[in-house]
């Protein structure tokens, strides 16, 4: 039980794939200006984060064992998928939030944050229940990064020259 709860927590705050492994970026940078948007959308992330999870799992431990060099394609394909479904599950249950997501929600298809859950997953050999603890622990980290940064009226900057470039997040001191 004990592990679980680390990589949990380590996957939420310690190793928060978007402020330490700078993976999501693109929807953080883009929904983060409100913090109902932000939170539907880390949601949404989390939601496809565990979905992910549960598939890389399965073909792991039932498909690729005999073909690991399918892991990759596999992964790619399922997580478009797992996108697909939940883009038309959002539109049908909440037009509203579709439109407030606007192109956000299909980006999720190339957020490397869900790719990168299943690599990690993979390569650290995690069974059903830590790869579900690492997926929510992964969601909610993004969840938390988005929403702290907007409820804070925090910016964003990044500055990029040939060969180098950087992130700043700035929070005003108030």
């Amino acid at each position: 039980m004990g592990d679980l709860v680390w990589i949990f927590t380590s996957a939420m705050l310690v190793n928060n794939f978007t402020l330490t492994l700078f993976l999501g970026l693109c929807p953080f940078m883009g929904v983060s200006a409100r913090v109902s948007t932000a939170l539907r959308l880390g949601a949404a992330d989390t939601f496809v984060l565990v979905l992910a999870s549960l598939a890389a799992w399965f073909l792991n431990t039932f498909i690729l064992e005999h073909a690991p060099y399918l892991r990759l394609i596999s992964f790619i394909i399922v997580i478009a998928s797992l996108v697909q479904i939940v883009e038309m599950v959002i539109k049908k249950v909440s037009p509203a939030l579709f439109r407030e997501l606007g192109i956000y929600l299909p980006l999720i298809t190339t957020n490397c944050a869900i790719l990168g859950l299943a690599i990690f997953q993979t390569n650290r050999g995690y069974g059903l229940l830590q790869g579900l603890a690492f997926a929510i622990g992964a969601g909610l980290g993004l969840t938390l990064a988005q929403t702290f940064i907007q409820h804070h009226e925090g910016v964003i900057e990044v500055e990029s020259q040939p060969g180098r470039t950087s992130f700043r997040i700035v929070l005003p001191l108030q």
